[in-house]
């Protein structure tokens, strides 16, 4: 992120749940602001107590300032600065919120880590963007249905929806990203990316 902006230009922070793979860069970001001496608190958004563990890890001293909590309702709408924030308790292993974010007309819409919920496909309904959860890339171990998805999974959320592109997210360490890109383009013809360092949307 640091490559895009610099540390006390970032405006606020949704995190979706508070699983660490989401989160725990959060705490060098807070430092960097709060070691500067500069800039407001950072507004950060996220459901109740997700993100106690990583404000934990340093005294109060140290991060004095450096933020400000905002309870995400979910379900719930907020406004962050220019952008409306739609929220959906989505199935996960923690409380998760799928978000769809909306601006100018334009508007993208993000599942978390998340299982299969037919609810979201009217939430996310004709969205510019679709960032979704594909863990695997055509099946999902027993003990993991309904918490994660997969590649078609995605694809096919995107095509209920109507979604305009389609990426996918959060793929397993050691995954063959070709084999989700197969995976999804077998169950829908529209635009799909992986998502990976500096991508960037309109690519």
């Amino acid at each position: 992120m640091l490559a895009h902006v610099a540390v006390g230009d970032v405006d606020a922070v949704l995190v979706t749940h508070g699983h660490p793979d989401h989160c725990a860069d959060l705490h060098p970001l807070l430092r960097a602001r709060a070691l500067s001496g500069g800039g407001q608190a950072l507004p950060l958004h996220s459901p109740a107590g997700a993100l106690d563990a990583i404000l934990a890890l340093d005294g109060p001293a140290m991060l004095d300032g450096a933020f400000v909590t905002h309870d995400l309702p979910i379900p719930g709408r907020v406004q962050i600065g220019p952008l409306t924030v739609d929220t959906m308790l989505m199935p996960h292993f923690l409380p998760n919120a799928g978000i769809r974010v909306s601006a100018g007309g334009t508007s993208f819409a993000y599942t978390g880590d998340s299982g299969p919920h037919e609810p979201f496909t009217a939430f996310a309904a004709d969205v510019d963007l679709l960032i979704a959860e594909a863990t695997y890339a055509t099946e999902m171990p027993p003990n993991r249905v309904g918490m994660l998805n997969t590649a078609i999974g995605a694809a096919e959320l995107a095509a209920r929806s109507g979604a305009h592109t389609l990426w996918l997210t959060h793929l397993w360490p050691g995954s063959d990203p070709t084999a989700h890109l197969a995976a999804a383009t077998s169950a829908w013809p529209g635009p799909v990316e992986i998502t990976t360092p500096h991508l960037t949307w309109p690519a």
